[in-house]
């Protein structure tokens, strides 16, 4: 994973955790590192957080622990570029993240896209709690009509407030973080902050003493 790269994989693992674990711009994160006397342009760490945050983030999901049954399901905004993007998310009952996923457009397909990950990389729900998004709603019918599944929907906006205050702390690093300039770079970068997010969560099978061990072992 770091061969070819001119610094060590401490230094490479430890700038791309402080850019997505704290609110820090790129050159904030140059900056602490030069305190550590190590000089480090801030669009290299751009590059490294840009190749490593989602190569670790495949690495989580084969250790992700089991989510629960019932989910709660919404999407949220995300500006790239000055524009709008959508940013499908879900949760179980208990809080723990189940997936994510960052599209163009808020569109039936997209929610349906979302679905698709999220059975597929958690395997399939007994109820899925929404708003009243017709998306959302057509998304699932879609997918139950497809697979011949019997996933239930259930509409009421108060038990999705799980997933919505989740919301707040990703969209609050995000806004703090100075935003995105290009979808690809939003995209990767989402995928570690929201790794980062679980691994607070203990969503990690045998996690360390530590989020930072927790994340450097991953990379192992």
């Amino acid at each position: 994973m770091f061969k070819g790269h001119c610094f060590p994989k401490a230094i490479i693992l430890q700038a791309v955790y402080y850019k997505l674990r704290f609110s820090l711009s790129y050159r904030d994160v140059e900056e602490l590192l030069s305190i550590r006397g190590v000089k480090v342009d801030h669009a290299t760490i751009q590059r490294w957080v840009f190749k490593f945050a989602p190569l670790v983030e495949k690495q989580f999901r084969k250790r992700k622990k089991s989510v629960g049954k019932r989910w709660r399901m919404d999407e949220t905004y995300i500006k790239v570029k000055g524009q709008w993007k959508y940013l499908y998310r879900a949760v179980d009952k208990q809080g723990n993240t189940v997936d994510f996923l960052l599209t163009k457009r808020r569109q039936r397909l997209s929610a349906h896209k979302f679905l698709i990950k999220a059975i597929t990389n958690n395997g399939k729900p007994e109820l899925i709690n929404i708003d009243k998004s017709g998306a959302n709603t057509s998304a699932i019918k879609l997918y139950n009509r497809r697979n011949f599944s019997k996933i239930k929907i259930r509409q009421c906006k108060y038990l999705n407030n799980i997933v919505e205050q989740d919301h707040r702390m990703i969209k609050w690093r995000i806004v703090q973080g100075l935003g995105f300039k290009e979808f690809e770079s939003a995209k990767r970068t989402i995928a570690g902050v929201e790794m980062i997010r679980m691994l607070k969560k203990n969503q990690l099978v045998n996690p360390k003493s530590s989020t930072y061990k927790s994340f450097t072992s991953l990379a192992a």
